[in-house]
């Protein structure tokens, strides 16, 4: 395993951010790291790249034991945080040689020149940083956590705010990142999920609720007959009474519910709605999708 992560535990303030947190990477892995905000993905992130510390728990990486003086880790890391952190008044050389400075590099300006040329900024690289665009902005991010050719790449939201083309772009330089390095991203984008990553990890309240390859998870959720359903009023007696196949029954809103039974339990709830003396007013099975399954592993109801 690249990374390894045992039973990872965070407290801020009396609520606990991440409640034994664990999982590995494996080497060339590209996973999406999914959460709703304040799940706790950015703080394991920072976790992993030693920004802060664990109340309890290890990450290792390559084998290193990361600790927050451990240099030798950060050395395997690239990291580019949720809020890129440049300096606007710097030209793209500048700045990347500003960082290379950190990693002592000794071909400091073929890395730089390499990173610029792959990371797709030589039209760019004359600028001052400010004069960038937001999708040439996080290529300037991208190359800075690239320069030491870390064997870890750690991304936190690096599509946040793109537009449709600069979103198609940086997605085609991290899934070729990913065929030499291993690559845990954050993001909201489902397509970006679906596009590149071979597995993905769901976070909510600081628990994993879903670990498992991209397709497999889908398969998943599929093998069972999911239905949205609408009544016109509330229903008296709790859904899962409709039928004994209903596995599990979501709200989305008042009155509208999705279903997920081992059977096709339509004709059921038409009876239900008829004894509870209510409408139904839509009816519709559901082929899940990322972010179908996203929304119903991520949404808590009372």
């Amino acid at each position: 395993m690249s990374v390894q992560i045992q039973n990872i535990t965070k407290t801020y303030g009396g609520k606990r951010a991440l409640n034994r947190i664990s999982f590995g990477l494996g080497s060339g892995e590209i996973v999406g790291f999914l959460g709703p905000n304040g799940a706790g993905k950015s703080t394991l992130m920072k976790i992993i790249t030693g920004y802060i510390d664990a109340d309890s728990g290890s990450v290792e990486v390559c084998g290193e034991h990361v600790t927050e003086r451990n240099l030798a880790t950060k050395r395997l890391i690239g990291y580019l945080p949720e809020h890129n952190p440049l300096y606007p008044d710097m030209y793209v050389r500048e700045y990347l040689g500003f960082a290379a400075d950190f990693h002592a590099l000794k071909n400091k300006r073929a890395r730089i020149e390499q990173m610029i040329e792959r990371t797709g900024l030589a039209a760019e690289s004359h600028k001052r940083i400010r004069q960038l665009s937001k999708g040439y902005r996080q290529r300037v991010g991208l190359a800075q956590a690239l320069l030491h050719d870390p064997a870890v790449l750690i991304l936190d939201e690096p599509t946040t705010g793109l537009d449709p083309n600069q979103l198609l772009e940086i997605r085609r330089l991290i899934a070729e990142i990913g065929r030499e390095k291993t690559v845990l991203f954050s993001t909201h984008i489902m397509q970006e999920v679906e596009a590149i990553c071979q597995r993905v990890v769901v976070i909510n309240q600081g628990n994993i609720v879903a670990d498992a390859a991209e397709a497999a998870l889908i398969t998943a959720q599929n093998s069972l007959l999911h239905i949205e359903v609408e009544f016109d009023r509330l229903p008296a007696r709790p859904i899962e009474t409709a039928a004994a196949t209903i596995t599990s029954v979501l709200e989305l809103a008042p009155k509208r519910y999705r279903i997920a039974a081992a059977t096709d339990v339509r004709q059921a709830l038409f009876q239900f709605a008829t004894e509870e003396n209510i409408a139904i007013l839509t009816l519709k099975t559901i082929e899940h999708d990322m972010e179908t399954i996203f929304r119903e592993l991520t949404t808590t109801t009372e």
